[in-house]
């Protein structure tokens, strides 16, 4: 089989297209026929080593954490699923990932892709959409009538958590360049904020939570518009654990978790027609190394998908 790998770190010129074996599922894992995959900020940190500590490489390294396809083979220990299931996930990022004709997953980290949309689409849900929802729900405790700030609000996590907070039934307020305000309007965020010429800190207060995609001043200058007892959710390094303490407000970093009933929940609102995925580019498998370098430029609206298939 085709599959994109590393065998070193670097920038996206590290990237090879490969011609490797087609991985064996273990018993409690199935082998997925990949249809499409997408690209992850978390793609460029993992290739350039600078995530060794979250997620340890062992090369050569199947990059490509989200996956869209159909169960082929099933280890003898799962039951929940049947080969031809349209399933979608996202592999750990340690573990051999879905830029690839195949992938192989844990069972017990996929779910059935939403039916109302295509495996493109399907593809830019599932790190994405479960970090947003976990940052939102599991760790920011988001509740009806709530006030979330989310920063870097036009990207691939923005976009979902912009359309799960206003389900939710939240005031949502985004950040973003002047080029996406309109954009994120248009998703439902109530008050847009062009980061490079606005001071958020100036436009707003009293905020129950921060979703903070960036870090470092970002993540500092947010403490000020939390009211005492808030939340500030972290995807990156948690810098300003004292201040937050000082403020009464609770700095909290994690790591999204491919937990199936999030993925079914997800899927749910998507079929509903309340959720929908954004993808702004689709790049055939070989053309990996141009979609990662379109996405470290970080002007990416919601997703940029691998079609494999």
């Amino acid at each position: 089989m085709k599959a994109i790998r590393i065998h070193e770190f670097g920038g996206p010129d590290v990237l090879e297209l490969e011609d490797i074996a087609v991985p064996q599922p273990k018993a409690d894992e199935v082998l997925i026929k990949v249809y499409a995959s997408s690209v992850n900020p978390v793609d460029g940190k993992i290739v350039a080593g600078q995530s060794q500590q979250k997620f340890p490489t062992k090369f050569p390294l199947t990059i490509g954490w989200d996956v869209s396809g159909v169960i082929e083979q099933a280890g003898n220990q799962v039951r929940n699923f049947s080969i031809g299931d349209e399933v979608y996930g996202r592999p750990f990022p340690t573990q051999n990932g879905a830029f690839a004709e195949y992938v192989v997953i844990k069972a017990s980290e996929i779910a059935l892709k939403p039916r109302s949309i295509d495996h493109i689409q399907a593809a830019a849900v599932p790190l994405a959409g479960l970090t947003a929802w976990q940052g939102l729900f599991k760790f920011g405790k988001l509740e009806k009538g709530q006030k979330v700030l989310i920063h870097g609000a036009s990207g691939g996590v923005g976009t979902f958590a912009i359309q799960f907070a206003k389900w939710k039934g939240a005031e949502v307020i985004g950040t973003a360049s002047a080029d996406n305000l309109a954009f994120i309007k248009q998703l439902g965020v109530d008050q847009a904020i062009d980061h490079k010429n606005q001071r958020f800190e100036e436009e707003i207060q009293d905020v129950d939570l921060v979703l903070d995609l960036i870090g470092k001043e970002t993540q500092q200058r947010s403490l000020v518009v939390i009211k005492p007892g808030g939340i500030l959710v972290t995807t990156v390094a948690p810098e300003f654990k004292d201040e937050a303490k000082e403020k009464h407000i609770r700095l909290e970093s994690f790591t999204a978790q491919s937990y199936p009933e999030d993925l079914e929940q997800i899927g749910d609102l998507i079929d509903q027609g309340i959720v929908q995925p954004v993808v702004s580019a689709v790049l055939n498998l070989e053309d990996a190394r141009q979609a990662e370098e379109l996405s470290s430029q970080h002007h990416t609206r919601g997703k940029i998908v691998i079609k494999v298939i």
